[in-house]
């Protein structure tokens, strides 16, 4: 079976644990320091943590029918089974700083705070490492191991700071670093088993990545609202649902939307495994029509995106009645290339359903990207605004100008 990377990383730190391990407990038989034997045995626990981590992370991606989803809240799993270990560690520190009575070998302690002093520097460059990795696969059981390690050279400190006040004759800065040293390691541990059960009680995802997918769902003009919208994790995957009103009625334009924004979705946030969006359209009442005019606003321009004025008329559906009117300055006249399709999309953000236009717009880009969002694009071959008659669904309204 082929290991993934994250497998791959798992694995280096399940051998650099035990690497670690040994070398604290040679120290300890060396210096007959209790503290560096316990120590050197909470290091031991962190090679069956890694053990655990790596098992976790290849049963995470097998899928069954008992578990069409994954496994891969194994992971968040596994990482409370660490946090547990943090905690449990932290304990022992704790206990054989205060009760050990056993003396130092106090000619072997400069040797031993060297040797110590090389895990340090080792288990913070590693956890370093490693934590970025963590970041870079969105693994929470990579992260808890980081922050294992982490919790490893605090350890090691609170071991050599012991080791300094035996060759000092301090034995008072055993215990005041022992104190700080169980506090850190207990807000490490507390910390990632919080986040462990959020996932595993399937906690929303955090407001950032919601506001992300948010404004990714209604940077679509054919979006008209989004009714709901939620996101969990699952291990470091994503799986997002949304509920959306459509201004596209067409079930293929609609369906065409959707991937669009499924597939928009899956470039711009990472680690989404599954995405649902249900969609409706959008019930209307009203209909707004937009017309291009020329520099009189009466006749209707011969062109689309040079047209000095655009004309908007909105329609209450029920009765035909004109509820709003007005002409607006095109702001996109004198730009040259491209502003046809500034035009379109200034229309949609007015909200137009319909436009009216003498200028063929058919196999244009303007002609696709208002048809994509749903707007109707009409032929007219009246002259002059007075003359036209709008369409409201199986009635004809004109504006009867004198």
């Amino acid at each position: 079976m082929k290991i993934p990377r994250d497998g791959r990383i798992a694995l280096t730190a399940l051998g650099f644990n035990l690497s670690l391990a040994l070398f604290k407990y040679w120290l300890s038989v060396l210096s007959g320091s209790v503290a560096l034997k316990a120590d050197a045995v909470h290091s031991f626990s962190d090679v069956v943590s890694s053990a655990s981590l790596f098992a976790g992370i290849m049963l995470s991606r097998r899928h069954s029918k008992t578990f069409p989803y994954g496994l891969y809240k194994l992971e968040n799993l596994i990482s409370l089974g660490v946090s547990f270990l943090i905690l449990l560690a932290g304990y022992e520190i704790a206990r054989e700083a205060f009760l050990s009575r056993k003396g130092l070998m106090v000619e072997e302690i400069p040797f031993a705070m060297a040797g110590v002093g090389i895990t340090v520097l080792a288990t913070y460059l590693f956890s370093r490492w490693i934590g970025g990795k963590a970041r870079e696969f969105n693994s929470p059981s990579l992260s808890a191991e980081a922050y294992h390690v982490r919790s490893d050279m605090l350890s090691s400190t609170m071991i050599l700071g012991g080791l300094l006040g035996g060759l000092l004759r301090f034995s008072y800065l055993d215990k005041a670093a022992a104190l700080v040293m169980v506090a850190l390691i207990a807000r490490m541990g507390l910390g990632i088993a919080l986040q462990a059960i959020r996932v595993l009680l399937d906690a929303s995802l955090d407001f950032q990545t919601l506001d992300k997918i948010k404004a990714i769902i209604l940077s679509d003009p054919r979006v008209a609202e989004i009714k709901g919208l939620w996101g969990r994790n699952s291990g470091k995957y994503r799986f997002i649902e949304a509920e959306l009103i459509l201004k596209v009625r067409d079930f293929e334009r609609a369906h065409r939307a959707v991937m669009a924004l499924e597939d928009k979705i899956w470039q711009e946030v990472p680690f989404v495994d599954h995405i649902l969006i249900h969609y409706e359209p959008e019930h209307k009442d009203s209909l707004t029509y937009a017309v291009p005019l020329e520099v009189d606003k009466e006749r209707l321009s011969e062109h689309f995106g040079e047209a000095p004025y655009f004309y908007f008329v909105k329609f209450r559906l029920s009765d035909g009645k004109v509820l709003d009117e007005k002409v607006l300055r095109n702001p996109y006249a004198e730009e040259g290339k491209g502003r046809g399709m500034k035009v379109s999309h200034w229309l949609l953000k007015e909200g137009v359903d319909k436009l009216v236009s003498r200028a063929d717009l058919e196999g244009k880009g303007p002609f696709y990207v208002l048809s994509n969002a749903g707007v109707e694009v009409l032929k007219a071959s009246d002259e002059r605004l007075k003359d036209l008659e709008f369409d409201l669904g199986g009635t004809a309204q004109g504006l009867h100008r004198a």
